[in-house]
């Protein structure tokens, strides 16, 4: 498969001393094999110490995000895939909703739940299902056996047969009934909580993702990079990050970092 697009290396990122903000996908970006590293941790303690704020943008569901927030050195959390963000503000947790949330999809997400299991006897319903509020979480690689790439392409498709949107991370397939995307819910925290205006986003925010779903963002950031792994997805990918780092995962997160700090 041809990815569309070249991106160049991390380390001739434009203007990394302005970089106040980083959004970055967690599953494939900071994790190896479903594990958060020291050093990719560690990474994001030395751009949280350096004055730059850290905003997880995921597919992982509400619970997970309740934990980040509490206990990572980050300014927010954007969960399932951008029906919200989740941030502390004077040691409360506060939780802002993207208004094109489904609040009553809970019928439509278990017939589209039933459809794709019977459709693809394989497919597993993801692990974190019971700490989801809005989507459906189908795993292809998460747990074993890895299903592939196409069995992930199949998810998508039947899903989007039914009105849902799909999105193909590195593990899962997500499906939501809703107008909003990871995005819409990043620009609206970014802008609202953290005060950044749209003219400042080019050179003061940057996004770190590693697969399709993050292709949203990868367009929506001048200062897009993803992890080794994102040159794989080829066609998948409807849009590729503008810098690329040569390592995949946590590693690649670190050497972001290296490119904004030194």
């Amino acid at each position: 498969m041809h990815l569309r697009g070249t991106p160049r290396p991390v380390t001739e990122l434009s203007h990394p001393d302005r970089v106040r903000v980083v959004l970055t996908d967690i599953d494939g970006t900071l994790t190896d094999k479903g594990r958060l590293g020291a050093e990719a941790y560690a990474a994001i303690w030395r751009l949280a110490e350096a004055g730059v704020k850290v905003v997880p943008v995921t597919g992982r569901p509400a619970g997970w995000c309740d934990l980040i927030v509490r206990q990572w050195p980050v300014a927010g959390v954007v969960g399932e895939n951008g029906a919200f963000a989740m941030y502390l503000s004077g040691g409360e947790r506060r939780v802002l909703y993207h208004a094109g949330v489904a609040q009553d999809a809970s019928d439509r997400l278990a017939e589209l739940r039933d459809r794709v299991t019977r459709e693809i006897p394989e497919i597993r319903i993801a692990a974190d299902q019971p700490y989801r509020s809005f989507d459906v979480a189908f795993d292809f690689a998460e747990d074993e056996p890895p299903l592939g790439l196409e069995t992930a392409l199949r998810v998508r498709e039947i899903c989007r047969e039914a009105g849902a949107r799909a999105k193909i991370s590195s593990i899962h397939v997500n499906a939501w009934f809703g107008d909003y995307d990871k995005r819409a819910m990043s620009f609206e925290f970014i802008h609202r909580i953290l005060g950044v205006g749209p003219e400042e986003v080019a050179d003061t925010v940057l996004f770190v993702g590693d697969s399709p779903n993050d292709a949203p963002l990868f367009a929506a950031f001048p200062q897009s990079v993803g992890v080794a792994s994102v040159m794989t997805y080829g066609d998948a990918l409807e849009r590729a990050p503008a810098y690329v780092t040569p390592s995949d995962g946590g590693a690649g997160f670190v050497e972001v970092v290296e490119a904004l700090l030194g």
